[in-house]
């Protein structure tokens, strides 16, 4: 049996969060964030305090805007017209989900690409799949950026990205096609999926299904990263991976809580740095500091 690592995402989160904001201060840098937040969604409420209190950590100054939860579709294009306008504000995110009556694809749209810190507009999309400068989602950066600082080298190996949804599997395949990996994407008509998953170097998983990956799925030595979040009717929150499982067959692994999340809300950070600094963003390397 092999000596799993876990993956500790709060501490390189931490060691990222001190880096950015060191950077903002040698740079001289004033980042101001917007935040939309339509209706009173309780998880939503906790996710952008988190945001706040993170960028307030670094030194990125945060604007929440409000809206009700019956606001029309013209009333939040107008108001990101008018962030997009406004010269203070670097980045804007539009906090998900949204009511239903509100079009995610022609909101997220509206937002100029510039500032669009979420990495969603079909711009940063298209360049990201080019490979030109492009905002990227924010949890595959935080996955590569866990990769790479585990693996230092991904070139050759055998990827499998299992979900294929526009806000982890697609960039984050794209992200690791670009670090010259072997990429397959795997979704809900895959055939044969423990065959490939026995096969993969790498193994992400982002579907959403506890117990998805079982140990025997796993190839030894594999370093797994579990972008899953599932609570389970005891309330214990676990990942797509058997975690007991996975120990011992796995070189690296991600946990879940305590993994991927925190790296999301740090890349966050990065992307806002990265739309105040035109040098930056306009660089080669699409995640920061490995």
């Amino acid at each position: 049996m092999l000596d799993t690592q876990i993956i500790d995402g709060k501490q390189i989160a931490r060691e990222c969060r001190e880096k950015i904001a060191a950077l903002i201060q040698s740079r001289g840098l004033h980042p101001k964030l917007a935040v939309i937040q339509i209706g009173n969604h309780p998880a939503s409420n906790i996710y952008v305090e988190n945001k706040k209190k993170a960028a307030g950590s670094v030194g990125i100054e945060v604007e929440i805007y409000r809206l009700d939860a019956l606001v029309t579709e013209q009333s939040v294009l107008e108001l990101i017209d008018e962030l997009n306008a406004k010269k203070s504000i670097n980045g804007i995110l539009l906090q998900l989900p949204l009511p239903p009556h509100l079009n995610e694809l022609r909101l997220t749209g509206r937002i100029s690409p510039q500032k669009d810190v979420d990495g969603l507009h079909p711009q940063n999309v298209g360049n990201l799949v080019v490979g030109l400068p492009a905002m990227v989602p924010c949890t595959p950066m935080g996955c590569l950026y866990l990769l790479k600082k585990t693996l230092k080298n991904l070139d050759g190996k055998n990827a499998l990205m299992i979900g294929r949804s526009s806000l982890v599997g697609r960039p984050l395949a794209h992200l690791l096609q670009a670090q010259n990996c072997t990429v397959t994407l795997a979704h809900s008509h895959t055939q044969n999926l423990s065959d490939l998953c026995r096969r993969a170097d790498i193994l992400v998983c982002a579907v959403g299904k506890p117990g998805l990956i079982k140990g025997p799925d796993i190839k030894e030595g594999a370093t797994i990263i579990d972008v899953g979040i599932n609570r389970l009717d005891d309330g214990k929150i676990v990942g797509d991976v058997l975690f007991l499982e996975a120990m011992g067959k796995a070189a690296y692994i991600t946990p879940v809580p305590g993994g991927v999340g925190p790296m999301t809300i740090a890349m966050l950070l990065w992307n806002v740095v990265r739309a105040t600094d035109e040098n930056i963003l306009n660089g080669k390397e699409v995640i920061p500091f490995v």
